[in-house]
C-alpha cells in the first residue's frame, strides 16, 4: 500500500487536493482538463482494441457474462442498503445505485498503471469489461427509478442517445474498434503518445481530479455520516463481488483485481449525465460526493491494493 501512494500518480491527485484544500490559485483550464479526458478515454480504448486483437475471443464469454451479472447485482444490492439502511427516498436510492453499479474510466487506468508499476500480467481484454460494465448499471438504475420513482415526462430516445453515444462510451468504444482492427503493428506509428505518454497525462488529469474533489468535500457535511460509511464500505462489499466473479469465471490475479476494481469503482461521467435526464429529481450533491468525494480518493489510496490483495488470496 506504501509503494501506490509513492506512485505520481496517486501523488499528483494527492496534491491536487491539498492545493484545493488551501484554497491555492492552482487552476487547471477547462480546455486542458477536455483535452486530456478524450485522450485518456482513446488510448484506454486503443490500447484495449490492440490487446483483443491478440487474444482468443472464446476466451472472453464468460468474462462478459459475469461483467453483466455484476452490472445488474451490484445497483440492486446498493439500492437495497440505501433504503433499508440509508432511508434515502426512491429516487436519491436508485441513482446513487446507478453511480455505485456504473465504473470510472479513471480508476481503471490507475488500477492497469499500478499493474504495469508492479509487472503483474492482466488479460488482454481488460478494457472491454470496461466497456460492458458502464452500460447495465445505468440501465438497470433507472429502470428502478422510472418502475419506483419517477412520475415525470422521460424521453427514452434521449437517455439512450446519452448513455450509448455519449463522449466517454463513443471513444472508448471507437479506440477499441481502431485498435483491434489496426493491430499492434499498425498502431505502433502513435504508440509514443498513447501508450509512452500515457502515465504521464494520467498523472495531470488526477491533478485536476484531486482539485475537483477538494470541492466536493465542504458537501460532506449535508451527505451525512451513512453516505460517508456507504461510499466506503459499498466498494468493498462490490469488490467482494468483482473477485468471486474473477475467481469463477477463470481470471488471473491481475485480470481478477482490474475487476474487483472496475465493480469497486463508481462513475462520475456517464451516470450523472444519465441520471439527470432519467431522475431529475434525485439530488446530485448525494451521488457526486459519495462518487466523487468518497469512493474515488478511498479507491485510489486504499482500494486498489486491498483489491489486489483479495484476489491473491482467493487465487
Amino acid at each position: 500500500m506504501i509503494e501506490n501512494l509513492l506512485d505520481p500518480v496517486i501523488l499528483f491527485f494527492v496534491i491536487g487536493l491539498i492545493a484545493g484544500i488551501l484554497k491555492t490559485d492552482l487552476k487547471i483550464p477547462e480546455p486542458i482538463y477536455e483535452i486530456l479526458s478524450i485522450y485518456l478515454l482513446i488510448a484506454i480504448g486503443l490500447k484495449g482494441g490492440v490487446q483483443l486483437s491478440e487474444s482468443n475471443l472464446n476466451d472472453i464469454i464468460l468474462p462478459i457474462l459475469g461483467c453483466i451479472f455484476i452490472g445488474i447485482v451490484i445497483p440492486l444490492i446498493a439500492y437495497t442498503i440505501l433504503r433499508k439502511i440509508g432511508k434515502f427516498d426512491r429516487a436519491n436510492s436508485a441513482a446513487i445505485a446507478a453511480h455505485y453499479g456504473s465504473v470510472s474510466a479513471v480508476t481503471y487506468a490507475v488500477v492497469i498503471a499500478f499493474l504495469d508499476k508492479f509487472k503483474i500480467s492482466y488479460e488482454n481484454y481488460t478494457t472491454v469489461l470496461l466497456v460492458l460494465l458502464e452500460i447495465p448499471a445505468i440501465v438497470v438504475g433507472i429502470l428502478i427509478a422510472k418502475i419506483k420513482a419517477s412520475k415525470g415526462p422521460f424521453s427514452a430516445s434521449k437517455l439512450v442517445k446519452e448513455v450509448l453515444f455519449g463522449k466517454s462510451i463513443y471513444l472508448l468504444v471507437m479506440g477499441m474498434f481502431v485498435g483491434y482492427l489496426l493491430g499492434p503493428e499498425k498502431n505502433a506509428s502513435v504508440k509514443i503518445l498513447f501508450t509512452d505518454m500515457f502515465k504521464g497525462l494520467l498523472a495531470f488529469f488526477l491533478l485536476e481530479m484531486g482539485l475537483v474533489t477538494s470541492y466536493r468535500l465542504k458537501d460532506l457535511k449535508r451527505v451525512g455520516i451513512f453516505l460517508i460509511a456507504f461510499g466506503i464500505i459499498m466498494p468493498l462489499i462490490s469488490a467482494t463481488i468483482g473477485t468471486l466473479v474473477g475467481w469463477i469465471v477463470g481470471l488471473s490475479v491481475g485480470g481478477t483485481t482490474v475487476l474487483a476494481t472496475l465493480a469497486a469503482s463508481a462513475s462520475y461521467i456517464a451516470a450523472p449525465a444519465a441520471m439527470r435526464i432519467a431522475v431529475p429529481e434525485a439530488n446530485p450533491t448525494f451521488y457526486l460526493t459519495a462518487s466523487l468525494g468518497i469512493t474515488f480518493p478511498f479507491n485510489l489510496i486504499f482500494g486498489i491494493p486491498i483489491y489486489y490483495w483479495m484476489a491473491s488470496i482467493i487465487i
